[in-house]
């Protein structure tokens, strides 16, 4: 394996701060929407997950790339980050399983990325100021042209970026005799979601995110399922006109993160950015009809509206966040439809919340 020959980086945040380390993947320029992870384990498949599109990832676990990379630990078919950041992000693995490196990954998947950071100092930093666009560079080192490019950086507050991940042409998964037909609108579908319908026998055709009503029908699904994906969800009308068809059908729905702000809007709840997002694979969800907690999956930076949930008078809290309060599932209450803010397909991270995919499964029986 050749070594890694180290070249300069700088990281620049909207708010001034200047960070100097060390290139790491491809050699370039990249920019965009500054957030944190604070996962230990599970690094492909979160660059990997397309709710990230658009974002420019901190990886605040020090070690990043120690057990290489596999072709089949992904989420969707491509890198979908549009950067990474880290302590030590390391070109040498020690995983048999593996196939090339995360610098060979990073290279083969055009991703800039800057280690020798103080990703510690750099996430409390967010965690004070918010989240923030910037821009990463190993080939343009005067900070003022930086600056000027950083500018022209829009901003994540009202971009609508589901349609641009989404599946440009509809496919199936699972077996025809499935017993139970599932429509899938694909706002940036994780893989791992798709495996969990499939493996409770499902048979799943996965439509693109600006697929009409009408074409859904056609299909004649027993459910209909409301993917993640990144973005702010407010702009979405197209999305919230086919969500609110649906749920006239009062055919079982299931939504998770994005397509959980999806069926607020269609309910009346507005959605707000958040100061600087939910990323992790340790967020702590009480569910209050069992009153059992479990240890979720998050990626989000956009919430629903806590006071205008409980406004609701059609609308029940399943679920909240034990750090902060914030609402993490609904129900409809005169409707079969559910969802929760978090990742129950949770890969990387536990399988507490499964059971999820079970209850839709149910109600589709049912």
């Amino acid at each position: 394996m050749p070594q890694l020959i180290t070249q300069p980086a700088v990281l620049i945040l909207a708010d001034g701060t200047v960070v100097h380390g060390n290139a790491f993947g491809k050699r370039g320029t990249a920019t965009g929407e500054i957030c944190f992870n604070t996962g230990m384990t599970g690094y492909q498949e979160v660059f990997t997950d397309p709710s990230y599109y658009g974002q420019v990832l901190i990886m605040n676990n020090v070690h990043i790339g120690n057990y290489g990379t596999k072709a089949a630990d992904v989420e969707s078919g491509s890198v979908k980050v549009k950067a990474v950041i880290g302590r030590n992000l390391e070109e040498k693995y020690s995983r048999f399983m593996a196939d090339i490196s995360l610098q060979e990954y990073f290279e083969s998947q055009h991703v800039v990325a800057i280690d020798a950071v103080d990703t510690r100092a750099l996430v409390a930093h967010i965690r004070t100021k918010g989240a923030m666009n910037c821009i990463i560079s190993s080939e343009e080192k005067d900070i003022e042209i930086l600056k000027k490019q950083l500018a022209l950086v829009p901003s994540m507050d009202g971009l609508e970026l589901a349609s641009t991940v989404s599946t440009q042409e509809t496919y199936e998964l699972g077996k025809e005799s499935g017993k139970h037909k599932v429509a899938v609108l694909d706002f940036g579908i994780k893989q791992n979601i798709l495996n969990c319908l499939v493996e409770r026998g499902a048979h799943v055709k996965v439509f693109n995110a600006k697929t009409s009503f009408e074409e859904l029908q056609q299909f004649n699904p027993d459910g209909y399922f409301i993917s993640n994906g990144p973005g702010d969800p407010a702009p979405m009308d197209y999305a919230v006109k086919t969500v609110k068809q649906i749920l006239q059908t009062n055919k079982p729905l299931f939504g998770i993160c994005l397509g959980h702000q999806l069926l607020a809007l269609a309910n009346d709840i507005p959605t707000f950015k958040m100061h600087h997002g939910h990323r992790g694979l340790n967020h702590p969800v009480k569910n209050i009809i069992t009153g059992k907690s479990e240890i979720t999956t998050q990626n989000h930076g956009f919430g629903v509206d806590p006071d205008a949930v409980r406004a609701n008078p059609g609308i029940e809290i399943t679920h909240v966040n034990l750090n902060d309060g914030s609402i993490e599932g609904i129900r409809l209450k005169n409707r079969n439809a559910f969802s929760v803010q978090y990742h129950p397909e949770a890969t990387p991270g536990p399988h507490d919340s499964r059971y999820l995919f079970d209850e839709f499964i149910a109600m589709m029986k049912n």
